[in-house]
């Protein structure tokens, strides 16, 4: 007799069939949220199995998404071995690095009490400030926003995020991550959404931010993209 799988139950997974319903199922896109996902999947060597959820068919809004996942947002795992050996559904991509993190043991989040509750802190740094600031700028820049005459709302999330940006240049002075020489869960949280502010397929935003006024995150994130599980995280799954 064939087993069960553990993840029919999910009605997430009729409109995304699980083909190795053993793996860790992720549902997402190569957005700067996204690929946090996908990057540490690839950074702590889980096997996983990746499917798309496209935003031009609105499957995020699907009730087979919703149903499991009812924030409606990617990124979104679906762990077949959570907790006591029972399936887990999982979004926000704050709690699934925690969780993946604790999951593998992986010193992406340092055992040390000290160092995991900074490393902790810098992670809500990004889901509390640079996600929300980023994301509102890049509408107000190059979605509906821009055609807005009145560009003081523009202008206020510029300024934020150029702020955000100082204190990450502050911070990553004289060092090689956010905490030091270890690469952390923080820096797979933050670097995305800095690559996207500047990169032009993203935001292409440099010159509104004064890019070259910060050498320090040019640096750390030249690092970032350089590492073989950022470059495979930030196209899993395609766009296409």
């Amino acid at each position: 007799m064939t087993p069960q799988n553990p993840l029919s139950a999910f009605s997430v997974t009729r409109k995304w069939p699980a083909t190795q319903p053993d793996r860790i199922q992720l549902y997402s896109l190569p957005t700067p949220n996204g690929v946090k996902v996908s990057i540490a999947l690839e950074e702590m060597g889980l096997p996983y199995e990746a499917h798309r959820v496209g935003f031009e068919s609105n499957d995020q809004l699907s009730p087979e998404f919703v149903d499991t996942f009812p924030n409606n947002k990617i990124p979104a795992i679906l762990d077949p071995q959570g907790p006591g050996g029972k399936p887990l559904a999982l979004f926000e991509s704050g709690a699934i690095l925690v969780y993946l993190a604790e999951k593998s043991g992986s010193p992406l989040l340092p055992a040390d009490p000290a160092a995991r509750y900074e490393t902790l802190q810098w992670l809500m740094f990004q889901m509390g400030g640079v996600g929300p600031m980023f994301g509102q700028l890049g509408f107000f820049h190059k979605f509906a926003g821009k055609d807005f005459e009145d560009k003081r709302p523009r202008d206020r999330y510029v300024n934020e995020s150029v702020r955000l940006l100082g204190v990450l240049e502050r911070r990553l002075t004289g060092r090689a991550w956010v905490m030091g020489e270890q690469f952390t869960i923080a820096d797979i949280a933050l670097w995305p959404w800095v690559r996207n502010m500047v990169v032009e397929q993203g935001y292409n935003a440099a010159a509104l931010l004064g890019w070259e006024r910060f050498p320090e995150l040019q640096r750390v994130l030249a690092a970032f993209v350089a590492r073989p599980a950022v470059q495979k995280g930030l196209v899993t799954p395609p766009r296409n």
